[in-house]
């Protein structure tokens, strides 16, 4: 078996440098590969990685901005179209420091690339650009450029006054990454049922069946989406081997509900990202090589980049054995250290993912 870390070109993000994000101040990673864990402590920034490539991936967009601080609760009192109280975004959260931040100002991508960056800036109001902002005296102004184009908002209290203000410049603002994520918790089942909807009848179908079936050794015969949109809704039920009648996925316990949604992730990934946090959740210690197998594979089958944190040295320990079996698949590992306001990536070869799988070293 070759020792060599395989080198794979064709990378959205082959290497990563955050800075200014959230609760990142300055980091950068060397390497990324096909599929890469990150591993760490509580508060290491394992998740804020992940939420920077959403935004990356989105290009920026208000939509994935938005979506992310409401995710977090990152929000304050505003309006909505009929003066009633509603939360907006609070824009400054996006920033290392928020709103005691020197400078507010965040850039995400590859080391010698095109980064995105996302500004802000008080400005005295009303902006010459958005003058039907006339009434206001002062406003926060948020651009998030990538390229060649600019896209630039208010931070307003009032999200139909943000919408009807936002402003594009610039070249065409290029199109998104597709962007999956997955975890802690499980997919709730209109979601699984919109994955299954884009694999039903295709050559994935049986991926899936094959995920389920490392729990369950070839038990798992069939699966379909049972139900309509009514009251219960739409949700996955399984065949089992010797057994007459299909029965809920969810009996089948948290485990099986996470194998599923995965390998639906996986197959609805192509050409883009799959997000993983907290990947060992559900997933017993005793499957965790064969899991990074599927992943990997899938991975490469499908173009997908696949990111995933874990706390779980199980986890770390299946993933190592995984990826230094398969030689035509690039896995990298990353520890993330935190040390007061500054986080370290420690990045770890083939080689030593291999003496570590081998020898039980820790390296969480």
């Amino acid at each position: 078996m070759s020792t060599a870390t395989p080198v794979d070109t064709d990378l959205h993000l082959p290497d990563l440098r955050i800075k200014g994000f959230r609760g990142i101040k300055d980091l950068q990673i060397s390497r990324l590969g096909r599929v890469t864990l990150l591993a760490g402590k509580n508060g290491a920034g394992k998740t804020t990685v992940l939420e920077a490539i959403r935004v990356y991936a989105a290009r920026g967009r208000y939509a994935a901005l938005a979506n992310l601080l409401r995710s977090r609760g990152e929000v304050v009192f505003g309006e909505d179209e009929e003066d009633r109280d509603i939360l907006v975004p609070s824009w400054l959260a996006l920033f290392h420091g928020g709103i005691y931040a020197d400078e507010w100002k965040a850039s995400i991508g590859p080391l010698n690339g095109d980064r995105l960056t996302i500004d802000a800036k008080d400005v005295p109001g009303p902006p010459d650009i958005f003058p039907e902002l006339y009434f206001l005296e002062e406003v926060l102004l948020l651009q998030v450029s990538f390229q060649e184009s600019l896209q630039e908002f208010p931070a307003l209290d009032s999200e139909r006054q943000l919408l009807q203000s936002s402003r594009f410049s610039g070249a065409k603002l290029p199109p998104v990454i597709s962007c999956e994520t997955l975890g802690p918790g499980l997919l709730d089942n209109p979601q699984l049922a919109r994955y299954w909807d884009s694999v039903a009848l295709t050559d994935d179908e049986s991926r899936v069946v094959d995920a389920l079936n490392l729990i369950y050794t070839d038990r798992v015969e069939r699966i379909a989406m049972i139900g309509d949109a009514g009251v219960f809704g739409r949700r996955p039920a399984v065949k089992l081997r010797n057994e007459d009648y299909p029965v809920p996925l969810k009996r089948l316990g948290d485990g099986a509900v996470r194998l599923f949604g995965l390998a639906l992730a996986l197959a609805n990934s192509k050409d883009g990202f799959l997000l993983i946090d907290e990947a060992e959740n559900g997933i017993h210690h005793s499957i965790q090589r064969d899991f990074w197998t599927m992943i990997l594979k899938a991975a490469h089958e499908n173009n997908a980049q696949v990111l995933a944190t874990t706390h779980s040295w199980d986890c770390v320990a299946g993933f190592a054995m995984a990826a230094t079996e398969i030689e035509e698949v690039d896995g990298a590992l990353v520890r993330l250290d935190r040390y007061d306001d500054h986080i370290r990536a420690v990045e770890y070869t083939e080689d030593d993912l291999r003496i570590a799988a081998e020898q039980g070293i820790e390296v969480r």
